[in-house]
């Protein structure tokens, strides 16, 4: 009785989410910078990194949850997309591969983990580790749920350390040989598998025998054993210094004998750059580190080269300054910019990790039981990011803007001409336009955005010629909008607690840090999507520019 309330819990938790519709898996490739479908259009990767890699080789979370019902909480949660890893030994080593889970459970003396197995999946206890593998990956595919292989490390465990002898080509658990063999046999394991739609051949290459000639000559050879052997696959490569660094790849290009199919990745955490983001300004460090991930990652989408970033994610409990002022910079980014990504992580707790048994993990978008989402809010606010902005096919609009809000997920909008601007879902944005005289205009109409008083509402006008009208991108973050008020002090566009957009003094402009910008961090952000219909707002707004004419003739 007790599990059975337990998984309706489960089930009545998550499926009040709203998720875009799945994507019907098919050969993907690419288009410039953009992943496309067999017809042309855009395929957003919005992925979630589902953890095989460990020493016990099995996906984390069966001995909580049956596998199907694991698999229908990623699409609940509006993933359409699994980077589900991989470790090397267990695809070319015989006596690991030939290991049972229940051997493998059993020999690293997870007794409790086997009893969970038995009552949650009690089909995969006595299969071969590789077949276990394979029955996740088939369960995804019911769920129409893309899926990344990703060779995370050679010897299972966890990763990653820059002298865990699983950093780069020849170090001791790392023979370019044994990896080529290894990606060619997965590759070719998953040919016809149709949402398997791409390869990510290793995860963060580090370590002190790292280097860009290496680079070259092995990940070619990596590609073109993948694509040899399922041409059907993307074809996604790493880059150096635990990926964070492609910038190599400004000078000389991959030389591969195929195109059409080669995805770049990169990685970047809060604690990447160590404890910055908290002890620094935040508008500094924010400025600061999108220039690093631009010319050392960003770079490639102007290049003409799909952008994955594979992981990124934060401590979900909230409590994490660090994690959380970095959160609010990538989620800024990452709307700007419009990539492919992959977060870390969906496992709440792990079977075994560095000698922890049952070790939780924050970073976890579900909770420890694997039942319900740690964080409703967060997965709200990543929600925005689901579904592409623009893209080849995704013309439901015309080019507009929209004024996106990092720290809620929430676009500007309004409500109805009488009541204050607000925060709402981006899809019930009105379409913004950003002229060259800096204003900010609700497309098809006559109105503007304009500051009044410090601390009320910003409102929409008519007379758009003043500097009130006028929205200053400022600061090194690239995200406070500053007007003048009549008085000619400036102010920042803001929010209150009940999501209305306001005006205030503007946040953090000096080194302090201390101090924390995000409810006045705002990015204006291209997009094709499709917008809410205005159309009494549309005729109120003729009605005003009448009323402008009229007035305007009679004095």
């Amino acid at each position: 009785m007790e599990k059975s309330y337990s998984f309706l819990l489960c089930i009545i938790i998550i499926s009040h989410l709203a998720p875009p519709p799945t994507v019907v898996a098919q050969p993907l490739s690419t288009n410039s910078r953009w992943i496309v479908n067999e017809s042309g259009r855009r395929v957003k990767l919005a992925c979630v990194n589902w953890v095989t890699h460990l020493e016990v080789a099995v996906a984390e979370g069966l001995s909580k949850q049956p596998v199907d019902v694991i698999s229908k909480k990623i699409v609940d949660m509006g993933f359409n997309c699994v980077r589900l890893t991989w470790p090397l030994f267990l695809f070319t080593n015989d006596s690991l591969a030939s290991l049972t889970v229940r051997q493998s459970f059993k020999n690293l003396g997870l007794l409790e983990s086997i009893a969970g197995l038995q009552a949650n999946n009690p089909s995969i206890v006595d299969l071969p580790l590789i077949s276990a593998y394979q029955v996740v990956v088939g369960s995804l595919a019911k769920y129409k749920v893309m899926i990344i292989l990703d060779n995370h490390i050679s010897k299972p465990g966890w990763c990653c350390s820059s002298y865990d002898g699983n950093g780069f080509f020849g170090d001791i658990y790392f023979d370019p040989k044994l990896w080529v063999i290894g990606l060619t046999k997965v590759a070719t394991m998953f040919n016809g598998t149709s949402n398997v739609v791409g390869m990510s051949l290793r995860n963060e290459l580090r370590g002190p025998k790292q280097n860009v000639n290496d680079w070259y000559r092995y990940m070619q050879q990596g590609a073109e054993a993948v694509h040899a052997a399922n041409p059907d696959l993307l074809v996604i490569l790493s880059g150096l210094s635990f990926d964070k660094d492609l910038s190599f790849l400004q000078k000389t290009p991959v030389n591969l004998t195929f195109s059409g199919k080669l995805v770049f990745e990169v990685h970047r955490y809060g604690f990447t750059d160590g404890e910055d983001w908290a002890s620094g300004n935040p508008n500094k460090v924010c400025g600061r580190i999108t220039n690093d991930i631009m010319s050392r990652g960003g770079f490639v989408l102007d290049k003409g080269y799909p952008l994955f970033v594979s992981e990124f994610g934060i401590d979900l409990r909230g409590t994490n300054v660090n994690d959380n002022r970095y959160f609010n910079c990538f989620l800024g980014l990452a709307a700007e910019l419009d990539f492919d990504w992959a977060l870390w992580t969906l496992a709440g707790s792990y079977y075994l990790r560095e000698g922890s048994v049952g070790l939780e993990e924050f970073y976890g978008v579900l909770t420890w039981n694997w039942c319900e989402p740690r964080n409703l809010s967060f997965l709200q606010r990543i929600s925005i990011m689901q579904s592409p902005f623009r893209g080849p096919g995704y013309t439901e609009s015309r080019p507009h803007k929209l004024i996106f809000h990092p720290m809620t997920g929430l676009c500007v909008r309004r409500v109805s001409l009488f009541q204050p601007l607000e925060l709402g879902p981006c899809s019930e944005s009105d379409p913004w336009g950003y002229t060259t005289g800096k204003t900010l205009t609700v497309e098809g109409t006559y109105f503007c955005l304009q500051a009044e008083k410090l601390g009320k509402p910003a409102k929409l006008g008519l007379f758009c010629t003043d500097d009130s009208s006028k929205w200053e991108i400022i600061s090194d973050s690239r995200m406070h909008l500053s007007s003048k008020l009549k008085d000619g002090s400036n102010v920042c566009l803001d929010v209150d607690s009940n999501n209305v957009i306001i005006t205030n003094t503007c946040k953090c402009l000096n080194n302090d840090s201390s101090c924390d910008p995000a409810s006045q961090w705002f990015k204006i952000t291209d997009s094709t999507r499709g917008t809410a219909t205005k159309s009494d707002f549309q005729s109120t707004s003729f009605l005003y520019f009448l009323a402008k004419k009229l007035f305007a003739s009679y004095i």
